[in-house]
């Protein structure tokens, strides 16, 4: 009810500032238990649970990655109704990221396009974030992703460390190799390369579940992919036996992609990638594609451009079995969430 107006208040500042201001808040909410208490009952979602990964969500919408990168407001962010929140992306060792600013808003667009680079307080400090206190019947995934300076050559190095630090620690983990703001990092979805990393990290995978808990790996995969691209890429994923696939990250594309009013927009030329209500036609495309071409037997997580429940309806009627949302949050507020499951417990 009050959100456009605390919305219209905080798009007055930097994007950035904005969203630590944000994580802050929500960190400091889910660490006081009446604070908590008062957010679960006000945001309280409808049972729509979803087997999965043989792990049950409480309801099919999670907060996608890149919100929480730290792992610093999780708890709080559970207390929105979201069944599951993915963390990061986290880097093996701290990095920056790329020079700020970095992060762009297109209210007129309901769009963001971000420059981040996978700006990361490293894993170590991460993890510590994790081993707090779960609250009951959350999900967490972890998305990885290789420092800046490390070779794609040595990529694998990175995500076999990140995911022996990880696999204790999260219900899922997803491989990144679709942001476009890390140089060089989307040559990893080629075929070749792909099979090289994903072979060794469900190698690693499966030894540490025989001592451990079996933890399903996932692939981000990148909006911008050609047929045959994709098609090379869901042959590694079915070769290497993967759990499940997340369509997508943002996207590099801008032709075609905003309002014929929108074209002069000065930020629309902005280079990083892309997310919010232009995205949504791309990503259902992506996994109405992924569906078809497998023949529903990789299970999809469908991200990208969810901005309102009747999209998200579409994505989970196009085959996701779960959905994630982040820039729709930004748009629709804290209480985007339980519209969402609300109509999607009419159906």
């Amino acid at each position: 009810m009050f959100y456009p107006l605390i919305r219209k208040i905080l798009f007055q500042f930097d994007p950035e500032t904005v969203h630590h201001w944000t994580l802050r808040t929500i960190r400091f909410a889910g660490s006081v238990p009446p604070i908590a208490a008062i957010l679960r009952w006000s945001y309280h979602t409808h049972s729509l649970p979803v087997q999965l990964f043989g792990i049950t969500f409480s309801n099919p919408v999670g907060l996608a990655a890149g919100y929480d990168k730290d792992g610093i407001a999780w708890r709080g962010l559970a207390c929105l109704g979201f069944s599951h929140v993915e963390i990061g992306t986290v880097t093996p060792l701290p990095q920056s990221g790329n020079p700020k600013p970095r992060l762009f808003r297109i209210p007129e667009g309901q769009a963001v396009i971000n420059q981040m680079g996978f700006p990361s307080q490293g894993a170590q400090i991460v993890a510590q974030h994790l081993r707090r206190t779960r609250p009951k019947g959350l999900v967490l995934g972890v998305n990885l992703g290789k420092n800046k300076d490390t070779p794609n050559e040595e990529a694998a190095r990175d995500y076999l460390a990140l995911l022996e630090i990880f696999s204790p620690l999260a219900d899922y983990l997803v491989v990144n190799v679709s942001s476009p703001n890390t140089l060089g990092l989307r040559q990893l979805q080629a075929r070749q390369s792909l099979h090289e990393l994903l072979s060794q990290l469900v190698a690693k995978r499966n030894s540490l579940a025989t001592r451990q808990k079996y933890t399903p790996l996932l692939v981000k995969l990148a909006p911008d992919l050609s047929d045959s691209e994709l098609d090379d890429a869901l042959d590694v994923l079915t070769a290497n036996q993967i759990d499940g696939v997340i369509a997508t990250n943002t996207t590099v594309q801008r032709v075609g992609m905003f309002p014929r009013g929108l074209a002069n927009h000065p930020l629309i030329d902005q280079s990083g990638g892309l997310s919010g209500a232009p995205l949504f036609s791309l990503s259902l495309r992506m996994v109405q594609e992924i569906v078809k071409r497998t023949n529903a037997t990789l299970p999809v997580i469908g991200v990208g451009g969810i901005i309102t429940p009747t999209q998200a309806h579409q994505m989970l009627d196009a085959g996701a079995k779960l959905i994630q949302v982040y820039t729709g949050l930004i748009y629709n507020g804290p209480a985007f969430v339980k519209k969402i499951v609300k109509s999607l417990s009419a159906c």
